[in-house]
């Protein structure tokens, strides 16, 4: 499981430093695109990783901890989700916020669903 966690990690630090690379520092920071990423990606790939275990089988208890608490419990970040909306408002930024609070939640949970939704109709 560890180890899952570190490789989730990594994956995260490459997605911000994906975000920087694209849009600049300076715009990267202005809002949180990295964490926004992973969240809506977790919840897909955990959409996915549920749907999939379900419909073929968990191929062991391991499997399922090191990518579901390993891999994407390392690769999402509300804890740092929390702090990008505490950030958010106290740069005094609250429309901001909670826009950023409405999003992650909407299109974390719908990405949940499509994930489920997909492996569902995988034949």
């Amino acid at each position: 499981m560890a180890f899952g966690g570190g490789f989730g990690a990594w994956l995260r630090f490459l997605v911000g430093r994906a975000w920087v690379a694209a849009i600049g520092p300076v715009r990267a920071s202005d809002f949180p695109w990295g964490t926004l990423t992973v969240n809506v990606l977790g919840s897909l790939f955990m959409g996915l990783l549920v749907g999939w275990l379900a419909r073929f089988g968990s191929h062991g208890e391991g499997t399922r901890l090191f990518l579901a608490v390993g891999v994407l419990g390392g690769f999402t970040t509300f804890s740092s989700f929390s702090l990008d909306i505490v950030s958010l408002a106290e740069r005094g930024q609250l429309g901001l916020a909670a826009f950023y609070t409405g999003i992650s939640l909407i299109a974390g949970v719908m990405s949940l669903f499509l994930g489920l939704s997909i492996m569902r109709h995988v034949a």
